[in-house]
């Protein structure tokens, strides 16, 4: 059945290769890295530069891809099964879309593999970070950083985030985004969390 849609639907490229992807695949792809570009820094667990990944970021990004949300939701849980040993209360807080964007797409795909990544480890029992996607929302709208020069992008994202309430110091806060390029998008929402109180901010990409 698959063949003969596939067909009548050709399969896109990434398609294809998130098809072909295996947990020990992407698993093997993991080296977790600290980049100086966020202040804190922030860990990134995969190389953007490898095919294979730019196709799991793709689908899970522009087309809600199930498998590579699954997929890259099984790498975080991984770096967050470690990170539970050190963290005595984690909230998990995925970079929010703006309300035209997440309309217009109908899902966060950072939110999305947040969740996924969680419910990997809520099945074995073992976490205590628990995911809060509201606690951040975008104040402003902006355009795709995607679109813009380096130098612009600071400039582009200053100011766009703002957090819900007062948050608890002892917290510890994990800011998730999808790539990390300059690290302006993640900038933006430490600096958010920072103003409504946070004193604990883990800043982690899945890709850079």
């Amino acid at each position: 059945m698959k063949r003969f849609l596939d067909l009548l639907f050709p399969p896109r490229v990434d398609e294809l290769a998130v098809r072909q992807a295996t947990e020990d695949d992407v698993s093997s792809r993991v080296s977790p890295q600290l980049s100086p570009a966020t202040r804190p820094g922030t860990v990134t667990l995969l190389s953007f530069s490898d095919p294979m990944v730019a196709s799991l970021m793709h689908e899970a990004k522009y087309h809600g891809n199930r498998r590579a949300i699954t997929l890259l939701g099984g790498v975080l849980a991984e770096y967050l099964r470690d990170l539970d040993e050190d963290v005595q209360a984690g909230t998990l807080i995925p970079i929010p879309l703006g309300k035209l964007r997440r309309k217009t797409r109908g899902f966060n795909q950072t939110e999305e593999v947040a969740r996924c990544a969680l419910g990997v480890l809520g099945a074995e029992g073992m976490s205590r970070i628990v995911l809060h996607a509201n606690i951040l929302s975008r104040v402003r709208e902006t355009v795709s950083q995607v679109s813009l020069p380096r130098a612009e992008r600071e400039a582009n994202m200053r100011g766009a985030f703002g957090a819900a309430h007062v948050l608890y110091p002892e917290t510890t806060y994990i800011i998730i985004d999808d790539v990390l390029t300059t690290g302006a998008t993640l900038q933006a929402g430490i600096d958010a969390l920072t103003a409504a109180g946070a004193k604990h901010i883990i800043p982690i990409a899945l890709s850079h």
